[in-house]
């Protein structure tokens, strides 16, 4: 038995044109100018700069039916249009395609940030100093490989040496692939390439100077690992028969290491990129000002020549299939133009009404700078506020920076999820944070305080949380626990 059944389903696409705006939008200042440079250099037909005058007050090249819709047996007109010379975007002078739109009042700010090192392409550069046969090196390439984001090869030889022949075709041996490890344990960071926290620790004392205390550190590390994770120091200080102060001395040698060379990569090997803020936020006589950055808002125009081209063939009588082929190409460059043009327009429009709607959200700490006053704030608020799309609101907060009276910040960390306080007010998890990290910055590090007692204190403080909430957060903060931030 046959069923009729009556379906409706609602679906939305996006356009081709709706895409690229949303790409448009979530560039920031700087990859921005670098997209506008390439839409330049791939359309003659878009210009910098503004038009010395307004020649045509209509889209002359509009959809309509002077050039969409023409007859085979029109005549040709005394100027004929050049297919080969329009076609062609080779000898597009230079000029064209070059944008000097800042007004010399408009501030270039650049804020210097450090951006990290890709770790493992540095590391394989490092390789490149030893001198390693081919299959020394296939084999330390790996190994590199291996590395976790922590600096850490978390597999044993055994492992490795399997998973080389089965996925990589090199068949080698343990022995060899112990060899190329010592290799690696030479690398920067010192420690990278340990197996373990023990080993890493052990890498980095023997990159030191020797010293008394940086040898009783080893010994420590290396005979009393568990005791000194424990922070059993009366055993320590029995065991070795030193003072309380040359055992203090040691430890501190050990509490400089690193204990994830990896993670930490751009704390000690990174270079300085010039990060351009997209905003700036400014007191002005107790109020905040908000401005884009200009160079988010070039000047540009379509060609005037290409639009007396298009006048051209439409004054034209006869148009011969070559001609046909060159306004379709015009008409194109045209469209496309008018279009960047108005992208462009909507990229500002959208990029300053949401971060406005940002800067009056948190405008207490914009005003004071203080972290604590810090609202809770999602992507659905702003979005609320302006009439936008969630995800568009967060195309704009994941990539730009704003430059503010306390630094140069990244949108998206404005926003956190709320929490409720002893009143029943909302208030923002970056709050509770802050006076997280506060609390365990005043503790006595003689006696640190464990979670429960953290919960307790914030408690008391106006905040009920959870032990396993602060314990989430301090991990957030990369705090260690309390036994960890023991000290002597």
């Amino acid at each position: 038995m046959l069923k009729q059944f009556l379906n409706l389903k609602l679906s939305q696409k996006l356009s081709p044109q709706q895409i690229q705006l949303m790409k448009l939008i979530q560039l920031p200042t700087q990859a921005f100018e670098q997209r506008l440079k390439e839409e330049m250099n791939e359309n003659p037909a878009l210009e910098a700069g503004k038009e010395e005058e307004e020649l045509y007050e209509k889209d002359e090249f509009d959809n309509n039916e002077d050039f969409d819709d023409y007859e085979d047996n029109e005549s040709i007109g005394a100027e004929e249009i050049n297919i080969d010379e329009y076609l062609s975007n080779d000898e597009t002078p230079d000029y064209k395609t070059q944008t000097n739109n800042y007004s010399d009042d408009d501030e270039e700010r650049e804020s210097p940030l450090t951006a990290p090192v890709s770790f493992h392409q540095d590391l394989i550069n490092q390789l490149n100093t030893f001198i390693l046969n081919d299959e020394e090196r296939e084999i330390a390439e790996f190994l590199v490989g291996s590395i976790d984001d922590m600096g850490y090869i978390r597999r044993s030889i055994a492992d490795i040496v399997d998973d080389m022949a089965f996925t990589q075709g090199i068949y080698t041996d343990e022995k060899t692939v112990e060899k190329m490890l010592h290799v690696i344990h030479e690398l920067e960071p010192s420690g990278v390439g340990a197996r373990d926290l023990q080993e890493c620790l052990l890498l980095q004392l023997k990159h030191k100077t020797p010293t008394e205390y940086i040898a009783l550190a080893t010994d420590i590390i290396e005979n009393q690992f568990d005791a000194f994770t424990k922070k059993h120091y009366d055993k320590l200080l029995q065991k070795y028969n030193v003072s309380n102060e040359q055992l203090k001395k040691a430890i501190h040698e050990i509490e400089k290491l690193n204990p994830k060379p990896g993670g930490s990569f751009t704390g000690n090997n990174k270079i300085t990129e010039n990060v351009v803020p997209d905003f700036a936020i400014r007191i002005v006589d107790g109020d905040l000002e908000l401005t884009l950055n200009g160079r988010n808002a070039p000047s540009l125009h379509v060609s005037k020549d290409y639009q007396e081209m298009m006048q051209t063939y439409k004054v034209s009588r006869d148009k011969s299939n070559a001609q046909k082929d060159a306004v379709q190409f015009i008409k194109q460059k045209l469209d496309s133009a008018k279009w960047f043009i108005d992208a462009i327009r909507q990229r500002q429009e959208t990029l300053f009404v949401t971060m406005n709607a940002i800067m009056h959200f948190q405008q207490e700490f914009f005003l004071e700078g203080d972290e604590t006053k810090m609202k809770p704030m999602i992507l659905k608020d702003i979005a609320d506020m302006v009439g936008l799309d969630i995800s568009t609101v967060s195309r704009v907060a994941n990539s730009k920076y704003v430059e503010t009276p306390y630094g140069t910040k990244l949108i998206k960390e404005f926003f956190s999820e709320a929490m409720k306080n002893d009143q029943g007010e909302d208030v923002s998890t970056l709050e509770i944070k802050k006076i997280l990290k506060n609390t365990i910055e005043e503790e006595d590090k003689h006696k640190p305080l464990p979670d429960d007692q953290l919960a307790e204190i914030l408690k008391e403080k106006g905040y009920p949380i959870a032990r396993r909430t602060i314990a989430k957060y301090r991990e957030q903060l990369d705090i260690p626990v309390a036994r960890m931030r023991k000290k002597m």
